[in-house]
């Protein structure tokens, strides 16, 4: 499959703490659900451990939200929670 990550992703990757490089991770090793709308998510909890806006957290997950189009995966967003997560 060829990805194609949208502009809007990594615009909304950049506000929200998620790298490029993640995101890509995401959509490789990431737990499959299915989305709103015909869409799909994968999610993987990382572990952060730092500040963020004042505030520790030690994990981070990432949702990348896609959709498929043949042999191509084009993302539609991304979400980054901040917590402790199972």
């Amino acid at each position: 499959m060829v990805l194609q990550i949208d502009p809007h992703t990594l615009l909304r990757a950049k506000e929200r703490g998620a790298s490029l490089e993640e995101i890509e991770d995401v959509l490789k090793t990431g737990a499959l659900e299915e989305a709103k709308e015909n869409r799909h998510k994968k999610s993987k909890i990382y572990a952060y451990n730092e500040e963020r806006n004042g505030k520790f957290y030690e994990k981070k997950k990432i949702d990348v939200i896609f959709v498929t189009s043949g042999m191509k995966i084009i993302t539609v967003t991304v979400y980054v929670f901040y917590g402790k997560f199972e």
